[in-house]
Formats: C-alpha cells, sequence, structure tokens
C-alpha cells in the first residue's frame, strides 16, 4: 500500500534540497531578461516566430499553408497568448498557496519551500506580463488569455488551497504539466525568438522544482487517504488534467478570432484530430507515471483517462522525452 512505503523523513529531506537549488539557482525576471537588448527586439518579419510543430497551431496544415507574415503573426498572439493564460494561472497558484500556508506550524519544511516557490512564481508573472506587453505596444495584440468564467471562479479556486488542498494541487500540476511540456518541446525544437527562449529556458529551470514539489505533495496527501477519498481522488485527477489543460491551451473565441483561426480549423486543434489527440496524450506522461507510482489509476479511474482521450503509456521516467522532440 501507498502509506505503508511513504517516507516521510525522504520527503523533508526532498523538500530542503529544493529549498536549497532555489538558493543556488534563481532568477529575477528583470535582471536575468535582456529586455533592451536589440537582438532580443521583436519584429513582424522576424520567421522566428513562425510556430513548430510541437504546438498543435504549428502542426496543423491550415497554419503551414498561411504565407509567411500570417505566420509569423499568429505565432506573435500565440506566444502572447500562452505568456497572458500562464500569468493568469501562477496568479491562482499564489493565491491558493497563501491559503494553504496561513496555519501551518512552526517546523514545517513545506513553508519555506512553498515561499521560494512564490518568489519564484511572482518573476514569473513578471516575465509573462512584460512579454504581453511588448506584443501589445509592437503589434496591438492583447489576448483574453484564460475564459471570463475561470477569472470569475478565482476566489473559489484560491480558497481550495485551504480547504481542499489535495485538489488544489492536482490543479496546481494540471496547469504546469501543459506549460512545461510546450515549452520543453519548443525549446528541443529549437530556432525561437531569442526573448521568448530565454523566457522558456527560466521558466522550465524553475518550473523542475515545483512539479517536483506538487508530485511528492500528493503522495504525501494520498499515502494518508481512506479508501473511499482515495477512489474520489482517484477520478478527480485526471478530471483536473483535462479541464486546465483545455483552459490554458485552448485560445478562447475571442482569441481565436483574433487569429482568424477559423472554427472548423480550431475544433481539429483542440482536441478532434489524431495529431492533436497525440499532443495532449503527451502532455501527461508524467501525470500517469505519478498516478501509477500511487495506485490511483485503475478501475473506473483508468475508464476516465480513456474516456477524456489523456490515456497512454505512463513516462519511464520524469521529464522523458518523447519520439517527436528526439527527432527534433
Amino acid at each position: 500500500m501507498v502509506q505503508e512505503l511513504f517516507d516521510h523523513a525522504a520527503y523533508e529531506a526532498h523538500l530542503r534540497s529544493l529549498s536549497d537549488a532555489s538558493v543556488r539557482l534563481s532568477f529575477n525576471a528583470f535582471k536575468d531578461v535582456p529586455w533592451d537588448d536589440p537582438a532580443y527586439a521583436w519584429r513582424a518579419d522576424d520567421p522566428q516566430f513562425v510556430l513548430s510543430e510541437a504546438d498543435v497551431i504549428g502542426a496543423h496544415p491550415w497554419y503551414q499553408a498561411l504565407p509567411l507574415e500570417r505566420q509569423v503573426e499568429i505565432g506573435i498572439f500565440r506566444f502572447a497568448h500562452v505568456a497572458k493564460v500562464g500569468r493568469q494561472f501562477e496568479q491562482v497558484l499564489i493565491g491558493g498557496l497563501m491559503q494553504h500556508l496561513i496555519g501551518m506550524r512552526a517546523g514545517n519544511p513545506e513553508f519555506r519551500y512553498a515561499m521560494h516557490e512564490v518568489t519564484e512564481e511572482t518573476h514569473h508573472i513578471q516575465m509573462f506580463q512584460e512579454a504581453v506587453n511588448r506584443a501589445y505596444a509592437g503589434f496591438g495584440i492583447e489576448p483574453q488569455g484564460a475564459p471570463a468564467y475561470f477569472r470569475w471562479i478565482t476566489p473559489i479556486m484560491t480558497a481550495a488551497g485551504s480547504w481542499l488542498p489535495t485538489i488544489f494541487f492536482m490543479g496546481i500540476l494540471a496547469g504546469e504539466e501543459p506549460i512545461d511540456h510546450l515549452q520543453k518541446s519548443l525549446i528541443r525544437d529549437g530556432g525561437q525568438q531569442p526573448l521568448i527562449s530565454r523566457i522558456m529556458q527560466i521558466h522550465i529551470a524553475e518550473e523542475a522544482r515545483h512539479i517536483s514539489f506538487a508530485h511528492e505533495w500528493l503522495a504525501k496527501s494520498l499515502a494518508h487517504a481512506g479508501p473511499v477519498k482515495r477512489f474520489f481522488l482517484s477520478l478527480a485527477l485526471p478530471l483536473a488534467m483535462w479541464w486546465l489543460c483545455t483552459v490554458i491551451m485552448k485560445p478562447t473565441r475571442h482569441d481565436l478570432r483574433a487569429m482568424g483561426i477559423p472554427r472548423g480549423v480550431a475544433r481539429e486543434m483542440w482536441w478532434r484530430s489524431p495529431v492533436s489527440d497525440e499532443h495532449r496524450r503527451e502532455m501527461f506522461g508524467d501525470v500517469r507515471l505519478l498516478a501509477d507510482r500511487l495506485g490511483i489509476r485503475r478501475g473506473p479511474a483508468r475508464w476516465l483517462w480513456k474516456l477524456l482521450r489523456i490515456d497512454g503509456r505512463p513516462s519511464r521516467y520524469r521529464g522523458e522525452t518523447h519520439e517527436r522532440d528526439l527527432a527534433a
């Protein structure tokens, strides 16, 4: 049983290691990103903004058939969209973590590490918003980001950090994994616009710690859950992955119209084609690995993973590179 396997001493040592790593390697949004370097400037004729097949838009024949200037225009909007929704998600994450920590007792190493994570997330928010500002100042692009209802339910989501912490941490993972997967795939493809590459490099480096914490926190939480709670949590995990993946990765109708993507094409991109389905399944290989480790991807939960079309082979190890990335 998971309860018998969980090692609390190892968990606390892991948190101390993450905290030490946050001290040794950390970034500042306005010191470590060369915003004013001419080589990092955004230009409307820069082919480095063309989306690669690592993104579902770039992988679609409709996009690939467009003239170069339209591909660049959509590419700039897509980067600004991901930055905007990433900023919004991380604001919710910080609010929920503050709720989670408010009553924490002295001596718990979770407090120190979580505050390191909050500090890093504030710099990520600043980086993302500066990218959105640049898109707006240079090209008049202002994406909506997350759907309007996501902003309306923000108080409920942040309150979950205190009242439903396991669900909240599942939400953290559901938001972090898709963005991390997309950014790693883009970096492996190479040829990205220099400023975007620098932002992604910093985010990937620090997000690795945040994802590791969420994985281990969920392992601790499930270790203390009874059979009924484990059953409901086993269903909540794939639902959280499916929902937040769509919120973060799929543009709203407003943003689709602004990019000029036809509704029929958008339906194929998210998620009604074999290529888009494969993109989505790949995002959650590490989460499937975690679910198998915790013994909660079986029975009705396994059926739900398949129904939501996010099932598949689990990663052999966290951060495993997929075949398409290796080819790139």
